[in-house]
């Protein structure tokens, strides 16, 4: 899979520059941004403070809150000049993205107040894409971005977005800005980078429905794995989320997580739920490791990272894990993390892990 987002992210400012360039004649201070309260040159001026802004959090690590800064243009720059910055501001973001380590999250607050690489690029993306549809809806323009633009914001950042026939209206229905037959209008809505869990020796990576279809389809789903990974399971755990997603009944935080050792960022592992949380607050879990990985503690530490996790929801009462009878090994693993046998059949064991 391979994909830092970088790409993607100058693909949709080249197109912002190129289209906004056919109306820097026109008046972008008189005309309020279609369904915004800004202006059009107001809203073209956010998109530059969003790529630094979010080339800052990149380049500067930041952990705990935005790095405190902001861009002025200069006094008289005219319409040209906002789209000269335009460019220059993606720019720097597609080469922090370049240039940060896969493993690298830097602070973004929502919701789960992280974002990667990949994550950063999707959004930087994303206000490139949408907010140049307000202002060309406000000019009169048509804008029309590539598809494989809008298919990369939905898969990384919408993941709890059903995918439509067509990606660029589904992105603007699921950000308010059009309608889909079928489906609600969307008044309210937040964009959602990927869970991490970090343990002592590892961090617990949601994957995003595009590193899921990657995985279920032979790949690696953007992952280094130790050699032998990943393993069936986790191929087979990321085609049930792939169909969840595509069924719109897939929730990030209830998904697969890739099993990312510390000491390399190397992925030797997954781990996730195999449903959103029933009537009864009850939900699965399942997990694999890479033979390479297998006897050193790792599942039982992704484990109870990940059960501890889910029970301190309010909609999670309790975990359950089905082991086959013959895994001596998982049958271990569930009991040191507190599971409970509460069943069995011919071929299977059935623990418990309540709140």
């Amino acid at each position: 899979m391979g994909t830092t987002g970088a790409p993607q992210l100058e693909e949709a400012v080249a197109s912002c520059v190129a289209l906004l360039s056919t109306a820097t004649d026109r008046d972008w201070d008189g005309v309020k941004a279609d369904r915004l309260e800004w202006s059009c040159r107001h809203t073209a001026e956010h998109i530059a403070s969003d790529l630094i802004a979010y080339a800052g959090q990149l380049a500067g690590r930041a952990q705990h809150a935005y790095v405190p800064f902001d861009i002025a243009l200069d006094e008289g720059t005219d319409n040209s000049g906002v789209l000269d910055v335009i460019g220059a501001t993606g720019t720097l973001l597609a080469a922090a993205v370049r240039t940060t380590p896969r493993e690298v999250r830097a602070f973004h607050p929502y919701p789960f107040r992280s974002a990667n690489r990949e994550g950063f690029a999707a959004m930087g993306t994303a206000e490139v894409l949408l907010h140049t549809q307000d202002i060309a809806e406000a000019l009169g323009l048509t804008y029309q971005p590539a598809r494989k633009l809008a298919e990369f914001v939905l898969t990384r950042i919408f993941p709890h977005v059903r995918p439509g026939a067509d990606p660029w209206l589904t992105l603007l229905w699921a950000t308010g800005r059009g309608r889909l037959p079928g489906r609600a209008p969307v008044t309210e809505w937040r964009w959602r980078n990927n869970l991490v869990l970090p343990t002592d020796r590892l961090t617990l990576e949601g994957v995003h429905p595009a590193a899921a279809a990657d995985l279920a389809s032979g790949g690696d789903g953007g992952f280094e794995w130790i050699t032998g990974g990943p393993f069936q399971g986790t191929r087979e755990a990321a085609t049930f989320m792939t169909k969840a997603y595509r069924a719109g009944l897939h929730r990030p935080e209830f998904g697969v997580f890739a099993l990312v050792r510390s000491e390399d960022g190397r992925a030797i592992g997954g781990m996730g739920f195999h449903a959103v949380p029933d009537e009864e607050g009850r939900t699965e879990v399942g997990y694999d490791l890479v033979e390479g990985a297998r006897g050193q503690g790792y599942a039982t530490e992704a484990l109870r990272a990940l059960t501890d996790w889910a029970l301190a929801r309010d909609d999670v009462r309790t975990v359950l894990a089905t082991v086959e009878r013959d895994n001596l090994a998982s049958q271990a693993v569930v009991s040191r993390v507190g599971f409970k046998q509460v069943g069995e059949d011919i071929d299977e064991l059935t623990y418990e892990l309540p709140g």
